[in-house]
């Protein structure tokens, strides 16, 4: 009886939490879908009448569709490049064992820890002088640099995880290193691939700094477009806030649904196994 009621309890407190977290996730949801007048009642109005009119002025706006296809163009293409250049490097670090490897591993992950806006200004001026600034590609290739780092530090730990022998047995019947990286190697660490993947495609969705200042029109992403679309005849466009954030949060979300058993294994750097 006593263990049952510290269950409860347990559990309890897990829903409180997790509740409270939620909290915000619902409030811009149902603000999407509220009046101006209802969005802004004090105290707030918990019963309404929901309308899908915020939504319609969402996206008949010009700058809407070209903004989310970036943000889904750049996330996708930018830790896609940094997935398969992070596979690669892990796979060396941890077989060949250069000289300094751990040195280089925590050289390479200082890089990742350098707050954005300590290094904005000198990014900027290169940018500007080669000409990258407002250009798909650089930017792309830009977020693609940044997920290298914490993308290495999680299948370096999983690329640890495999014994050698299976390259060994590879080798020795003759097997290429190609055939051992992809077809050996791969479908073990494809977990730690996937969690990689998504904690770097949830940074670069969100990311605003870098976007701000070395994009332009044609590279504009959704955190972009809410910051500077947000004001209207002297005011914020609360309705405008309420309906971009609620699509806004709708592929991280999804993401996090579907590929939520492997961020555990991601967060531990592949040590713990048995969740996936």
């Amino acid at each position: 009886m006593n263990s049952s009621w510290k269950s409860r309890l347990y559990h309890t407190v897990l829903w409180i939490v997790a509740l409270a977290y939620f909290f915000p996730v619902l409030w811009i949801i149902l603000s999407a879908f509220k009046t101006k007048n209802d969005l802004l009642a004090t105290p707030p109005k918990w019963l309404f009448s929901p309308t899908l009119a915020n939504f319609a002025d969402l996206f008949s706006r010009e700058s809407f569709w070209p903004t989310l296809i970036n943000s889904l163009l750049i996330s996708f293409l930018s830790v896609s490049i940094a997935i398969v250049v992070s596979f690669l490097a892990a796979y060396a670090l941890s077989r060949f064992k250069p000289f300094g490897t751990d040195f280089i591993m925590f050289l390479i992950l200082s890089i990742r820890m350098v707050p954005a806006a300590a290094v904005v200004v000198p990014v900027y001026l290169m940018y500007a002088a080669l000409g990258w600034k407002d250009s798909f590609w650089p930017m792309t290739l830009f977020y693609a640099m940044f997920s290298v780092p914490f993308s290495l530090w999680i299948l370096k730990g999983f690329m640890d995880g495999v014994s050698m022998r299976f390259d060994e047995t590879g080798l020795a019947n003759n097997a290429s290193r190609f055939h051992i990286i992809f077809k050996v190697i791969l479908p073990q660490v494809k977990p730690g691939l996937i969690a990689a993947f998504v904690f770097n495609l949830i940074f670069v969705w969100n990311e605003f700094l870098f976007n701000f200042i070395l994009g332009g029109r044609s590279t504009t992403t959704i955190p972009t477009l809410l910051v500077s679309n947000s004001y209207q005849a002297g005011g914020v466009d609360w309705t405008f806030v309420a309906s971009l954030g609620a699509v806004y949060l709708v592929p991280p979300v999804v993401a996090l649904y579907f590929f939520q058993k492997y961020l555990l294994v991601g967060m531990t750097f592949g040590t713990v196994r048995g969740e996936v």
